[in-house]
C-alpha cells in the first residue's frame, strides 16, 4: 500500500469518525448539555482550527488564526458544518495530491510566530493524529457519546466499509 492510499483511507476514516462524534454531540446538546459539554466544544474547536491552519500551510496560503485556542466558544451546529466541510476538503486534497508531492518540504509559521518545516506527508499525519487524540479527549469528557466514540477506531472503519475483511 502506498502512503497516498493509506492517507486517503485515513482521511476518509477521520471524516467518518468526526461525523459519528458530531452527530452524537448534537443529540447530547438537544437533550440538554451536560457538564463538560463546553470543554468538549472548546477541544473540538481547537482541533478544527489546527486542521484549518495546516490546510492553509499545505495550500501555501495565509490563515486568519492568531492562535489555535480562541476564547470564544463556538456554537455546535455551525462548527459541525465547518468541520465536515474541512474534512471533505482534506479527503479531496489527499486524493488529488500527486504521490511525489508527499515528500515535499513545506515551510510555514506556527501560531506562536516560530518557523516550522515538515513534509506534506508529515503534516497530513500530524492532522490525523492530532484529531484522533482530541476525539478521544471529547469521548472521555462526555460519557454520553461513548457509543459513538467506542467505534471510532481505524480497524472498525475499515471493517464497516469493507466487510469482506472480516471473512
Amino acid at each position: 500500500m502506498s502512503s497516498q492510499t493509506l492517507l486517503t483511507s485515513l482521511y476518509r476514516y477521520k471524516a467518518w469518525a468526526d461525523d459519528l462524534m458530531l452527530d452524537a454531540m448534537i443529540e447530547v446538546e438537544r437533550a440538554g448539555p451536560p457538564s463538560g459539554f463546553d470543554a468538549a466544544l472548546r477541544i473540538l474547536n481547537h482541533a478544527h482550527i489546527v486542521d484549518r491552519i495546516f490546510m492553509a500551510h499545505l495550500e501555501g496560503r495565509n490563515h486568519d488564526y492568531a492562535n489555535n485556542e480562541p476564547d470564544d466558544l463556538p456554537l455546535l451546529k455551525p462548527l459541525s458544518a465547518d468541520i465536515r466541510r474541512t474534512d471533505g476538503a482534506y479527503v479531496d486534497y489527499v486524493a488529488g495530491l500527486p504521490a511525489e508531492d508527499l515528500q515535499e518540504p513545506v515551510r510555514f509559521r506556527f501560531t506562536d510566530g516560530r518557523p516550522g518545516r515538515m513534509s506534506r506527508e508529515e503534516m497530513l499525519a500530524h492532522v490525523i493524529t492530532h484529531g484522533g487524540y482530541h476525539r478521544g479527549e471529547v469521548g472521555r469528557l462526555l460519557p454520553q457519546i461513548a457509543r459513538a466514540a467506542s467505534v471510532d477506531v481505524f480497524a472498525g472503519y475499515l471493517h464497516r466499509f469493507d466487510p469482506d475483511r472480516r471473512t
